[in-house]
């Protein structure tokens, strides 16, 4: 028996998605949840759960924010995000935030089914237009939180050759070989590159360089 929860802050939907699945023998809802805090107190009495269908846009807490803890706290648990919403912003945050799969609430029965069992066997369940979107945002990849940053961090050329160096856990003396510089020349530059993307080490440098699309 597949044990899923539904988390939407709409009732006439939670009822909707309720009598898609009532259409499978082998699957079970044991709870329903009105946003992502109510779930999380039910998840902390029970978490034997198989999976949850997942709204986005709730109140108190929404289903991407929700996701990221559900994941932190009980990775065992797939989440399908289920939403009216095929936007790249709510595609790309729910992909980051751990989602397992993501579909339209306007999907039939036998396409849900089958989306929750390709999920739990490994799979990843998504709907012909959000699977375009998503090899779009791979493609193009974008950071939704920071999209002004990307102007102000303008990294030379040189600097983002030792960057890309760093990124590969190379140390000051073999990227000064790499690149015909003198050890002292690339801590400058390793310096410079620390104060433009304002971190304070190889580690937080190489993941804002990567969130920013510079390596």
């Amino acid at each position: 028996m597949l044990k899923i929860a539904i988390v939407d802050d709409n009732t006439f939907l939670i009822n909707a998605i309720k009598e898609k699945l009532s259409f499978f023998d082998d699957v079970s809802v044991k709870h329903t949840s009105l946003n992502g805090s109510e779930l999380l107190t039910k998840l902390q009495e029970n978490h034997n759960l198989d999976l949850i269908l997942m709204d986005i846009e709730m109140p108190v807490l929404n289903g991407i924010e929700t996701t990221q803890i559900v994941k932190q706290k009980y990775p065992h648990i797939k989440i399908i995000m289920l939403t009216a919403f095929d936007n790249d912003e709510h595609i790309f945050n729910a992909i980051k935030a751990g989602a397992d799969g993501y579909l339209l609430k306007e999907i039939n029965p036998k396409d849900l089914y089958e989306g929750i069992i390709e999920t739990l066997n490994g799979g990843a369940a998504m709907n012909p237009s959000i699977a375009m979107k998503t090899l779009k945002l791979l493609r193009n990849p974008i950071d939704i939180q920071n999209p002004r940053d990307q102007e102000e961090i303008s990294l030379t050329t040189r600097e983002v050759e030792v960057l890309e160096q760093l990124s590969k856990g190379l140390s000051y003396t073999v990227i000064a070989d790499h690149l015909f510089l003198s050890p002292s020349t690339v801590r400058k530059h390793i310096e410079n590159i620390y104060k433009k993307l304002q971190v304070h080490s190889k580690i937080e440098a190489v993941q804002k360089a990567r969130n920013h699309n510079i390596i």
